[in-house]
């Protein structure tokens, strides 16, 4: 059994005890999620090489920012012999998310986990999905949502201050954008291996923004949810 597919079946055993994560505090609010996830403050994901269970590793910690994919190519090539990332994060910049994606990919075997009681959201997802193997140990989070494009406030306000020529303008450019950006989603996923059903029954079904009705925006995966949409590996 290769190298890889050892991971794999790690990454299955881990996910089967997966169904207990936060058990003890759920957040009522988005009830598949813990309450308190632990995604790290770091305001810019910080990279740090370290040696655990004897192997290196490299714990990502940190908001996904637009300059993570250049750090983390050089930090892989100052550290050839990494074996994993390990990620905890609160997501942050998309179109970055899907480059660091990209970048783990490149490097060959490089796999991806999330530690038990490590939270993964949002952009991260993808940052995640470059592994190969992906592993996701008890207790470990993956947790997503719609992605939106309005996360810029003081475009809108500055469009919004200008008069409503200026905030239909940037609505369109937002629309436009993120019409891009979910094209490029759809490809990055077919490209890692994952289904892209997992954007359209999954993501696309959460609400971008809570309503007095439904306040739930996040979704963490169950087991099946994560084999069915190729997340993770089946064993063979």
């Amino acid at each position: 059994m290769s190298w890889r597919h050892k991971g794999a079946r790690l990454g299955l055993a881990a996910l089967a005890f997966g169904g207990l994560t936060g058990a003890t505090g759920m957040d009522p609010v988005n009830p598949t999620c813990p309450l308190n996830p632990d995604w790290s403050n770091n305001p810019t994901m910080k990279l740090t090489v370290e040696k655990r269970a004897g192997m290196k590793v490299m714990l990502a910690e940190g908001r996904v920012d637009p300059g993570l994919p250049d750090r983390l190519s050089a930090a892989l090539k100052a550290n050839p012999d990494v074996t994993e990332i390990w990620l905890r994060s609160p997501g942050g910049d998309a179109r970055a998310g899907n480059a660091a994606g990209r970048v783990i990919r490149s490097n060959f075997g490089l796999g991806t986990r999330i530690p038990s009681g490590w939270a993964c959201f949002s952009a991260c997802n993808f940052v995640f999905m470059g592994g190969q193997p992906r592993l996701i140990d008890p207790g470990g989070v993956f947790m997503v949502h719609m992605f939106t494009r309005t996360g810029d406030r003081s475009a809108i306000d500055m469009s919004v201050a200008l008069g409503t020529d200026a905030t239909k303008e940037l609505i369109g450019d937002i629309e436009q954008d993120a019409a891009l950006l979910a094209s490029e989603d759809n490809a990055f996923l077919i490209k890692m291996g994952v289904s892209r059903k997992l954007l359209t029954d999954i993501m696309y079904q959460q609400r971008a923004v809570a309503t007095a009705e439904d306040k739930s925006t996040r979704r963490c995966l169950t087991l099946d949810e994560a084999l069915k949409y190729g997340v993770t590996y089946a064993p063979e």
